[in-house]
């Protein structure tokens, strides 16, 4: 018997659609959008914020797929005690991957304010003293060495890092977040990939952020709030942070209406030059939503042949 699958509304991109159909077998029975009226015998559900009717109403149920990473607080909360088994997709790690290294590279050269003068024909910085960070023969902390961090950590080393990762409990090589007042102080390059929880909140504070060395380059590619955001504005403003590539911000627009007027922080980082924002893109693109589809096929097929994924959410811990 074929795996009923529903896909609700909430995730129809047709790019990651026609991957997923292309990549699924005939062990999958898939609808998308409005609710099937059959709903009852739908085993899967692949839904980020899925509807409590809809979930009561699907009484053959059995494991619920959030088709990103950082499950949100509301779905995991609608989630408990429901005996299901939830996993989520890490589709875009090489993407943000990718982003981490970007953000770190043009915060290391300076290449924003570089390009701002130059724009302004303005040469002098080439014959100033160069703000500029080497990255080879650096040391490197990933915290948060899962899809994402492992991948941050493999393109460093192709530079020269000499990279330590920080996962959750201590294993695979990796330090345990118990570790991280011990690591911090040699850290020339703090990237964080961690996902937001009640546990990652608040992880880096002031204390922490003054354990880093002075002139150390932060690149935050998980979510804002492990960084206090008084605090890293204050070490960039300071000056004992060399730099700073962010992805990942503290405010975002709440309308459609509020999104070309809507400041990323209650703290001016867009007065610094040592700063470099980005608006919460590393994850997007039609390669990523390809990537989605093949990777939410693989996970269908494996659960319809009765397989066991991989990326299964523990509910109590957030993540």
């Amino acid at each position: 018997m074929a795996l009923r699958v529903h896909i609700d509304g909430g995730h129809t991109d047709p790019v990651y659609l026609r991957a997923l159909r292309e990549a699924l077998r005939a062990t999958v029975d898939l609808s998308v959008g409005d609710a099937p009226d059959d709903l009852a015998h739908v085993a899967c559900l692949v839904s980020g914020w899925p509807d409590e009717g809809l979930l009561d109403a699907a009484a053959g149920l059995r494991s619920v797929v959030i088709p990103f990473a950082g499950p949100p607080a509301r779905t995991l909360r609608v989630l408990q005690g429901r005996g299901l088994r939830i996993f989520n997709l890490h589709h875009n790690a090489s993407a943000v991957a990718e982003m981490a290294l970007a953000l770190l590279l043009a915060c290391a050269k300076c290449v924003v304010p570089m390009d701002s003068a130059l724009r302004q024909g303005d040469w002098r910085p080439r014959y100033g003293e160069d703000p500029g960070a080497s990255l080879a023969g650096r040391r490197a902390l990933v915290l948060g060495y899962g899809a994402i961090g492992s991948r941050v950590g493999g393109l460093l080393r192709a530079f020269g890092v000499t990279v330590t990762g920080i996962r959750r409990t201590a294993r695979d090589g990796c330090h345990g977040v118990d570790d991280l007042p011990n690591l911090l102080p040699a850290a020339d390059v703090l990237v964080v990939a961690l996902p937001g929880t009640a546990a990652t909140e608040g992880l880096l504070g002031a204390p922490e952020i003054a354990a880093l060395p002075r002139g150390s380059i932060v690149v935050n590619v998980g979510r804002a709030r492990v960084i206090d955001e008084g605090a890293l504005y204050e070490s960039l403003r300071t000056g004992h942070l060399h730099s700073a590539g962010l992805d990942v911000w503290y405010r975002y627009p709440r309308e459609e209406e509020d999104r070309a007027s809507t400041m990323p922080s209650s703290q001016p980082f867009h007065e610094l030059d040592n700063v470099v924002l980005s608006p919460h893109r590393a994850g997007h693109g039609a390669a990523v939503e390809e990537e989605r589809g093949r990777q939410l096929a693989s996970l269908l097929n494996l659960l319809a042949s009765g397989g066991e994924p991989d990326t299964q959410v523990n509910l109590a811990e957030g993540y």
